[in-house]
């Protein structure tokens, strides 16, 4: 039983698990074009995506962290399917049954949602900006899949979402136990001048944190608006020992999570 990632672009991936395929936060905007992060920010794309819709898997479902343009565009509202289970925050599943997904579930943080037979998927805690100006952007979870291997045992997968680091997130293994590996989404992202996705320092105290046996970092050079490029991250990690854990994976390719 094969526990894979492959990585499209941005925080898009295709999760392998199993007999299950998940989508993440699908983002099929070509090199170029903007996205629309609100309140009058637009970033512009610097990578072109892996695939398009046409050419994804059947799927059992979508995570999606938060509704921000570089997360969800105007391709993946257009062309994904509209019946697909989608695993989000309340406020965004609203905006999604708006715009015609049936299937767009509100979850609040450590609400469990068993998606398939032996597939199980946990909301848990993000912070996409400090302090006050929380407000000023959409909500954000991280999230947690259970999959059920074929002895019995859970692989345990986090994606982390676009939040910054905090103290907090320490809850995540000790709610739902050790992970065997992790997503992390990085890029020191800025906007109006503040931090609001984790740099290398964040991110590599991330992984000191939680000591999942995998990391696989994304979400660090696909926008302007990105600020900490992944070197920062690797070099941080090899200062502290962990580096080993780290696992590269570039735009197209698939690696395994085990």
């Amino acid at each position: 039983m094969a526990f894979t990632l492959e990585f499209i672009g941005t925080a898009t991936t295709l999760l392998r698990l199993g007999p299950h395929v998940l989508l993440t936060d699908p983002d099929f905007r070509r090199r170029g074009h903007y996205a629309y992060l609100g309140k009058g920010l637009f970033s512009r794309r610097r990578t072109d995506p892996a695939r398009q819709p046409a050419d994804l898997p059947d799927l059992d479902g979508v995570l999606l962290s938060h509704l921000h343009g570089d997360h969800f565009d105007p391709v993946a509202r257009r062309e994904l399917d509209r019946d697909l289970p989608i695993l989000t925050t309340s406020a965004a599943s609203r905006k999604l049954e708006r715009w015609g997904f049936d299937d767009a579930r509100g979850m609040e943080t450590w609400e469990r949602i068993e998606l398939a037979d032996g597939l199980a998927v946990t909301s848990v805690p993000g912070q996409h900006a400090p302090g006050p100006t929380r407000r000023l952007f959409p909500p954000v979870m991280g999230t947690v899949v259970e999959a059920t291997r074929e002895d019995g045992s859970v692989f345990r997968l986090y994606i982390t979402g676009d939040t910054l680091n905090r103290m907090w997130l320490q809850d995540v293994t000790m709610r739902l136990g050790p992970l065997d590996a992790m997503v992390i989404h990085l890029g020191g992202t800025r906007a109006l001048g503040l931090l609001v996705t984790m740099d290398g320092d964040q991110g590599a105290d991330l992984v000191d944190r939680l000591a999942p046996a995998v990391t696989v970092p994304v979400h660090y050079d696909d926008y302007t608006v990105f600020r900490s490029p992944l070197e920062e991250f690797l070099s941080v990690c090899r200062s502290r020992g962990v580096v080993s854990r780290i696992r590269r994976v570039g735009c197209g390719e698939t690696i395994p999570l085990t």
